[in-house]
């Protein structure tokens, strides 16, 4: 497998989880369907729309977004944003809320995991040294 497919394979996992976590956070009763297979099904469907397009964007001049770690956040909040708009209905009272409030908390995700994971987790293996010696 070359390392364009490598890096595209890490991409689209990295993408399925940060947006299936915003979903299942966002959606209403969110914690009391924690169990609801139609609630993991919504936030799985929304996780698979966004690896999906996070992947096709990797094919166009857009990917060079992905550098940069703002504009990796951004992008991913974006293509959460469409993924959860494909994916199920809106559960909120105001059109496209649910979707807006799920790609800004996959955003503020993916930034959080940028900051936590970069340099093979230096960061958190820093902090577990400091606590448990």
């Amino acid at each position: 497998m070359s390392s364009d497919w490598k890096r595209r394979v890490r991409l689209f996992v990295q993408r399925f989880w940060q947006p299936t976590s915003a979903c299942m956070t966002c959606m209403p009763g969110s914690w009391g369907n924690l169990l609801s297979l139609a609630h993991w099904t919504a936030a799985l469907q929304t996780g698979l729309a966004t690896g999906i397009l996070a992947v096709l964007l990797t094919f166009t001049p857009a990917a060079k977004l992905y550098a940069n770690r703002y504009g990796n956040a951004l992008v991913v909040g974006l293509l959460t944003m469409l993924g959860d708009a494909y994916a199920h209905t809106n559960h909120y009272d105001v059109p496209f809320a649910e979707a807006i409030v799920t790609g800004v908390v996959s955003g503020l995700l993916t930034l959080a995991g940028s900051y936590l994971f970069e340099d093979r987790a230096r960061r958190i293996r820093a902090i577990w040294t400091r606590m448990f010696g």
